[in-house]
């Protein structure tokens, strides 16, 4: 599988980014696909995952309420609608597969595919 992740760049704190996540490779509704981030100096925190029929699991913690997961079957691609960005959630944001369907789905290591990463730069 191949990830292409998009759409990241700077917005004020407040705004909004839409971020894309192209897929390739393998029957699309075959795997999860999830968004996590890494923040400089910190590890990679997962952020959401939609599984195979579309349902959503969000970091409550930190984006719950203000980040939306969604797929298209007929893009085969994966959508990150972030909305009032806060300083905080500065950070690569990083798309990844998991045709597994495991438990551990907020852990990396349950991932077997992953995109480059896209940058998303909110200021204050």
């Amino acid at each position: 599988v191949q990830l292409q992740a998009s759409g990241g760049g700077l917005v004020q704190a407040g705004g909004s980014l839409r971020l894309s996540c192209a897929t390739s490779g393998r029957t699309f509704s075959s795997y999860a696909l999830a968004w996590f981030r890494r923040a400089p100096g910190k590890e990679r925190e997962f952020v959401a995952r939609i599984e195979r029929t579309g349902g959503g699991i969000y970091n409550e913690d930190s984006v719950k309420g203000r980040f939306t997961i969604s797929r298209d079957y007929d893009k085969n691609t994966v959508y990150l609608q972030m909305n009032s960005l806060r300083p905080e959630d500065t950070a690569v944001y990083y798309c990844a597969a998991d045709s597994s369907g495991g438990v551990y789905y907020t852990q990396s290591r349950e991932y077997e595919y992953w995109g480059q990463g896209t940058q998303v730069t909110v200021s204050s």
